[in-house]
């Protein structure tokens, strides 16, 4: 049961004054309701009540109404904070790799685990970058016959396909780590864009985010070539 009070009709009747009412199924007046209406010399009807010539909105109805419109902008709020909760997670898991990878090559090539954990500090910043907490800056692209400063930002494919015969090179061990770093920071793109899909206004952003961590994957490809051995840059055109 619901009682229609006399804010109730005083609201309705500030919106769009009417001379008779006539009761809802289910609705009773409240005993200020009925002496707002008798005021007024507005007749009341309760004997066919499902003629409806006014509807009268509580402050209930209001309540109800404005709840069920914030459900859509809820759950889109919802989908962003697990696709920035996936990404953040993602790469807090990448930071990890790049110090568990540093420390497996610390016994085998000092210079070689201290240049990975370099990259791995880079790619924090990569992470606060998008965050909005810094600017994630890269070091510069080293050149070489295959990359540049065109396309050292770009999702250029593997300088070469690695398979048995690398693990057992001299190097083999650092070889293997640096390619599973390296399959591993791939994965990041596809969730970056995951994150930012559809949202025209952050592209840009998208865009930066991705070509910082293709910097970092490239330069991961430039180590395996140097620890695979040889002067000549080895990628495959």
């Amino acid at each position: 049961m619901k009682f229609i009070t006399e804010e109730d009709l005083r609201d309705l009747y500030r919106r769009e004054p009417f001379t008779t009412y006539e009761m809802e199924p289910g609705t009773r007046l409240t005993p200020g309701a009925r002496q707002f209406l008798a005021d007024r010399g507005i007749n009341m009807f309760d004997d066919q009540p499902f003629i409806r010539k006014f509807v009268v909105t509580t402050s209930e109805d209001v309540t109800n109404a404005e709840a069920e419109a914030k459900k859509p902008e809820a759950l889109q709020e919802k989908q962003i904070d697990w696709k920035h909760k996936k990404l953040y997670c993602k790469m807090k898991s990448m930071e990890a790799l790049f110090l568990s990878t540093g420390q497996e090559l610390l016994s085998k090539d000092v210079f070689l685990a201290q240049s990975v954990i370099n990259l791995g500090k880079q790619f924090a910043g990569v992470r606060a970058f998008a965050e909005g907490k810094g600017l994630g800056e890269i070091v510069c692209c080293q050149e070489c016959s295959g990359m540049n400063g065109d396309n050292f930002c770009k999702d250029i494919e593997d300088c070469f396909e690695i398979t048995e015969f690398h693990m057992q090179l001299e190097k083999g061990k650092e070889i293997l780590n640096l390619h599973k770093l390296r399959c591993a920071l791939r994965e990041v793109e596809p969730v970056v864009m995951e994150v930012y899909e559809g949202n025209e206004s952050e592209t840009k952003l998208c865009e930066e985010i991705t070509g910082k961590v293709n910097r970092i994957i490239n330069a991961l490809s430039q180590m395996i070539c140097s620890a695979v051995g040889g002067k000549e840059c080895q990628r495959s055109n």
